[in-house]
């Protein structure tokens, strides 16, 4: 969109009331029906290609800036023009690819006028335009799923979230570049929320991308104003705001324990959360009344290859500045909900008030009390030692946990968010239990 666009939106919108409605009174039925699709008219200038001749076009940006409604009306404009397009769909999952770029709000059959629309077959993960473009759905945890299709054109939806696993993100991106050979002049789009993963840090320095930054407020005009509100006001400061909000990509602090690289490469939103051998929820109680927080993180001991068990960090349930009895009934909550054998709880600050107040919220709470003797960092060490091995996996995304993590150091000081690494406190007491306790508790299975 040039300026000039801009100007003229700003301008319909700026409007009197009483001025708009004579000015779309004066137009036609049909002149109002395509008011409202006229992308060139709405869009910010962040949603729209860039100038010249380019072969990827990378947009990572914030939420609500309109990264899925860019890459969806780049892909119509390319099927509406280009009879011969063969276009790839790339989405973390296939149900998110359908979900998010073929049928939801911003995706592809939403933003087509009725006599455009393209049709789509399910059940071949295929979409056709009148005109002949054609474009397909694969998943990001598929790469063998690429190799050996051609394509004209690819758009590829949050590629900060595929899977790190094996590596898989990164090979899905090579296979689709190999069978990107079709047509005079192949394009690739990807649409992402900023997150340190090795095929972001890729493109970033890729002279063949050209990336388009933008925050949340860019888009403001298409949102709702109680919606901007709220989330400024829950995470406008925080690491967690500068990334999903303002698309800042947050790098790596030096000397840390845990980088993010390393966090991505142990996520597996697939683990299986019915082999777990053990659950522990583990407990940072906030220090006295006026504490941060109470760190509540639930992890659980699966099954590995041989005699290597995994843990596996299944929820972060910490809550900030919480009573004693809110935070008390929250790890009650917390343990029956993921049906846990232990509850680990630091006992240095309060002793039997900790034992007491968790005892009230539920008197059957499997409780054990422990003393730390070493600072936060040095009895995280070999908690990390077992991610750096590959014994942990994260089954999801933590954002705040994880900030934490990447804050504490090896040194024993803490750049983290907040003044207290308290959910990464949680999560070493957790793990501590599940995989470093030197005594092995017998199981009896019944048959």
């Amino acid at each position: 969109m040039t300026r000039g666009g801009t100007a003229r939106r700003d301008w319909l919108l700026d409007l009197p009331c009483g001025e708009r409605r004579a000015l779309l009174e004066a137009m036609t039925h049909r002149q109002r029906c395509s008011l409202g699709r006229h992308w060139l008219l709405w869009a910010h200038i962040g949603q729209l290609p860039p100038p010249g001749d380019w072969f990827g076009w990378m947009v990572m940006a914030g939420r609500g800036f309109g990264k899925t409604r860019a890459g969806a009306e780049w892909v119509r404009s390319i099927a509406e023009s280009d009879p011969k397009a063969r276009i790839a769909l790339v989405g973390a999952s296939l149900d998110e690819a359908r979900a998010v770029m073929v049928e939801g709000d911003s995706g592809l059959l939403a933003i087509a006028s009725p006599k455009r629309r393209p049709a789509f077959e399910p059940s071949r993960r295929l979409l056709r335009w009148a005109g002949g473009a054609e474009a397909r759905l694969y998943s990001a945890a598929e790469p063998e799923s690429l190799r050996g299709p051609q394509h004209s054109h690819a758009w590829c939806d949050e590629i900060g979230k595929w899977h790190q696993a094996a590596n898989r993100g990164v090979r899905v991106w090579d296979n689709l570049m190999l069978g990107l050979r079709l047509g005079d002049q192949p394009q690739v789009a990807a649409t992402t929320t900023p997150r340190a993963v090795p095929l972001v840090q890729r493109l970033l320095t890729d002279g063949d991308f050209v990336t388009t930054r933008g925050t949340m407020k860019e888009n403001a005009r298409n949102l709702p104003e109680a919606f901007i509100a709220a989330v400024e006001n829950r995470f406008s400061g925080t690491l967690l705001g500068r990334q999903e909000l303002d698309g800042e990509l947050l790098t790596e602090v030096d000397g840390a324990l845990w980088s993010r690289a390393l966090l991505e490469q142990c996520r597996d939103e697939t683990a299986d959360e019915g082999d777990l051998r053990r659950v522990v929820v583990g407990v940072d109680p906030p220090a006295g009344m006026e504490g941060d927080a109470c760190g509540i993180v639930v992890a659980g001991l699966a099954p590995g290859d041989g005699l290597r068990q995994r843990g596996v960090v299944l929820a972060d349930c910490s809550i900030e500045r919480p009573s004693p009895e809110r935070w008390a009934r929250a790890v009650a909550e917390a343990a029956r909900a993921w049906r846990a054998d232990r509850v680990v709880a630091e006992a240095n600050q309060g002793g039997a008030m900790v034992a007491s107040v968790l005892r009230a919220a539920d008197v059957s709470l499997p409780l054990k009390l422990v003393h730390a003797s070493r600072g936060k960092a040095a009895r995280a060490e070999p908690v990390a030692a077992l991610y750096e091995s590959g014994r942990v996996r994260h089954a999801g995304l933590f954002p705040q946990l994880e900030d934490q993590m990447c804050g504490l150091m090896a040194g024993g000081c803490y750049q983290g968010p907040g003044r207290s690494p308290d959910r990464a406190d949680a999560l070493v007491w957790a793990l501590s239990e599940l995989m470093l306790g030197t005594a092995k508790r017998p199981r009896v299975s019944v048959i």
